[in-house]
């Protein structure tokens, strides 16, 4: 571990911290001690550091130096060409930056072509599940996520979470994409923007009195922890809920999902050896570090109100009202976490989407013929499309920048 490494340590609250504060008492009480073992990461060794006092060292030096010398703005209008994965980097852009953009937009060497196509058509036959579950499920998740709440309402993105909703959904959907790591695609344009904006956020963040005073023990966000427990409120979560949905999978079709998240993983800055090699080790890590940080927080409640509120909005008329807006995210997501994002229970549509929604499947994947499909899984049906649409659409014209600043008036 670097010098920057021991600093943000003590930075973040003695340097005992590291070994001794394995709770870091959040809301959502005792964090337990990391014993995920690299031997089942990609990387298949490693140093077992405990990756909640791990950030990504030197993006975090340059972003800040990009940050307090005044070259945003210039980053970022350069950057906004950068479009394709094949693209050559805009002239003009700074150094140090060009440097670590060279560097940071190869694939490791372990990512397996054969199998990124396997996923990119895995991701096409079966979008309607997958852009549900990593759109509406993921995002339900999120604010479910203690500090990521609180890193996104507190930073910059906070402000507008329209725009902030339409960030998230362009890396999201692009992993989706047929041609995602295809040299036409733009995979790693996202993933490259986003590892950057991250580093700004770890270097603003901690300047903000509203993120300082959450009484999290973690002072600097975006550990790779938390990049972890981001991955698995999508990738180990989407999967977790075809199978509960019975969606059937062939081997090679999950482990080529696997390997997408796994190259995405890597391309946004973590480190090899806390990336599973297998489902059933991103199942293990994910026990460790997603199901236990889950709770409630006022941050959270109020930007789960503004997604959902967004949704009905602009989906009517003609499209779902809220009622069953809510009714569906509380279905995605399950009452535990459904009840942490102050997502009220609707007693019709809950049991209407409960009894219908496993015929709605069946039927998609040609198991049942259309006469056992109830009426109103069509209106279900519907409305998933709606959600769909709607965090397909944020994308558009918007763009993945770098910060300079955090919420205007943090409270």
């Amino acid at each position: 571990m670097d010098g920057l490494s021991r600093r943000k340590m003590l930075l973040a609250g003695g340097a005992l911290g590291a070994v001794g504060a394995l709770g870091a008492a959040s809301p959502a009480g005792a964090r337990p001690l990391w014993t995920w073992t690299p031997s089942a990461s990609v990387a298949g060794t490693g140093e077992g550091l405990d990756p909640e006092w791990v950030w990504d060292d030197e993006v975090d030096r340059l972003m800040a130096s990009v940050i307090d010398r005044g070259d945003v703005p210039k980053v970022n209008e350069l950057l906004r060409t950068w479009t394709r994965n094949d693209q050559a980097l805009p002239a003009g852009l700074p150094q140090d930056v060009r440097d670590f953009m060279e560097k940071a937009r190869q694939l490791p060497s372990w990512a397996d072509r054969n199998k990124l196509e396997t996923a990119a058509e895995f991701n096409k036959s079966r979008g309607f599940y997958l852009n549900l579950l990593n759109g509406v499920g993921g995002g339900m998740l999120s604010t479910a996520i203690p500090r990521e709440a609180r890193s996104v309402y507190y930073s910059k993105g906070g402000a507008d979470m329209e725009d902030r909703v339409a960030k998230t959904s362009l890396l999201g959907f692009a992993i989706g994409d047929l041609n995602a790591y295809r040299p036409d695609g733009d995979v790693i344009v996202h993933a490259v923007k986003t590892r950057m904006v991250h580093a700004a956020v770890r270097h603003l963040l901690p300047q903000s009195p509203g993120w300082t005073r959450t009484g999290d023990g973690q002072k600097i966000p975006i550990s790779q922890a938390d990049i972890m427990v981001t991955w698995h409120s999508l990738a180990t979560y989407a999967m977790q809920k075809l199978v509960e949905w019975k969606v059937p999978i062939t081997a090679a079709d999950s482990a080529a999902y696997l390997h997408v998240w796994q190259v995405t993983a890597h391309m946004l800055g973590v480190r090899d050896e806390y990336i599973p090699a297998t489902w059933e080790a991103a199942n293990s890590q994910s026990k460790q570090v997603l199901d236990p940080i889950l709770a409630s927080t006022k941050e959270g409640v109020e930007l789960t109100d503004i997604l959902l509120g967004q949704l009905a909005e602009q989906t009517s008329p003609g499209g779902i009202d809220r009622p069953l807006v809510d009714a569906l995210a509380r279905f995605l997501v399950g009452d535990r976490i459904a009840d942490m994002d102050g997502i009220p229970e609707e007693a019709f549509w809950g049991k209407v989407i409960a009894t219908v929604w496993p015929k709605l499947v069946a039927f998609r994947e040609k198991l049942i013929p259309l006469p056992l499909v109830p009426p109103l899984a069509w209106t279900l049906d519907e409305a998933a499309r709606q959600y769909i649409l709607f965090y397909l659409t944020k994308g558009r014209g918007t763009r993945i920048e770098i910060p300079d600043t955090n919420r205007p008036a943090s409270r």
